[in-house]
């Protein structure tokens, strides 16, 4: 098999590609039940750490195993060690080493990106700079009004929502769509083609502005000041559905006490308004 060039792990791996397999036929879960309800690394890694005898023998036995070229080995017992102690710097540089030079042998860049990023991440702290953007103008013009609605719906704080129950009707004349968008049981759902008789709100947008909105390239305000965008009925709801949404951070650190302290959002902000992406144009 190695012999074939298109079985090589170019694109994917054997790591992901078997637990894809598994996953899609089997499901994720082995029987064993104490892999049902597993605790999480920052849960288990203290009583790990303690049992092993403390922060310097696992150096000392992780170092050892590196040296031996057993770095699979170390990860387990280094890993550990670093959830167990996120400010531990000396763990994390010998963890670094042994992400490095596992990723060093892997043929897939995925995989080595992965153990080279974490790497980098444990030494040098979380990387600055401008954050990748997953919305583009390209990317909503492409996604159906429905599957809008539905990021609506999962940038819902349901916790916040607990309680509250309301209907909009949404309609979008340039493309002669329309949706009824309900609240309940601290969920947002959609289904196109119809309209409740007797809504909160109405709202009223062209589908060609509403993506421009979920671009980052206007906001409701901005439409309804040029007349592109209209509500009617009780605009407590559209203020309510405002409150409720969040926006995912996708500069999330990879390892434990890698990312510094973020500065409080700034209250105010048009919760409807996504990033606008960066030029990638180059000029």
């Amino acid at each position: 098999m190695r012999q074939q060039w298109a079985a090589h792990s170019y694109h994917s791996s054997e790591e992901h590609n078997s637990r894809a397999v598994i996953n899609r036929y089997l499901g994720y879960w082995d029987a064993n039940p104490a892999t049902l309800i597993p605790l999480s690394p920052s849960e288990s890694a203290p009583l790990y750490v303690e049992m092993m005898g403390g922060a310097e023998k696992i150096l000392t036995k992780g170092k050892e195993l590196y040296d031996q070229g057993k770095y699979r080995e170390a990860m387990e017992i280094l890993n550990k060690l670093v959830y167990a102690e996120p400010q531990n710097q000396t763990a994390k540089d010998l963890l670094a080493d042994v992400f490095e030079q596992i990723g060093y042998q892997k043929e897939s860049p995925s995989v080595r990106n992965s153990f080279l990023a974490a790497a980098y991440e444990l030494r040098n702290g979380f990387p600055s700079g401008v954050t990748a953007r997953s919305v583009t103008p390209d990317t909503v013009r492409a996604m159906s009004t429905e599957l809008l609605l539905d990021l609506l719906g999962i940038r819902l704080d349901s916790q916040k929502a607990v309680g509250m129950k309301f209907t909009i009707n949404l309609l979008t004349p340039d493309n002669g769509e329309k949706f009824v968008v309900e609240m309940s049981n601290s969920t947002l759902t959609n289904i196109k083609g119809f309209q409740a008789e007797n809504p909160d709100l109405t709202i009223i947008i062209n589908r060609s502005d509403l993506e421009l909105i979920m671009a980052g390239l206007t906001t409701f305000p901005a439409l309804m000041a040029e007349g592109k965008a209209s509500l009617e009925g009780n605009l407590t709801v559209f203020e309510q559905l405002r409150s409720l949404l969040v926006e995912f951070a996708p500069d999330f650190e990879i390892m434990p006490g890698t990312h510094p302290e973020k500065a409080a959002i700034a209250s105010g902000k048009d919760a409807f308004a996504q990033p606008q992406p960066a030029d990638t144009s180059g000029g």
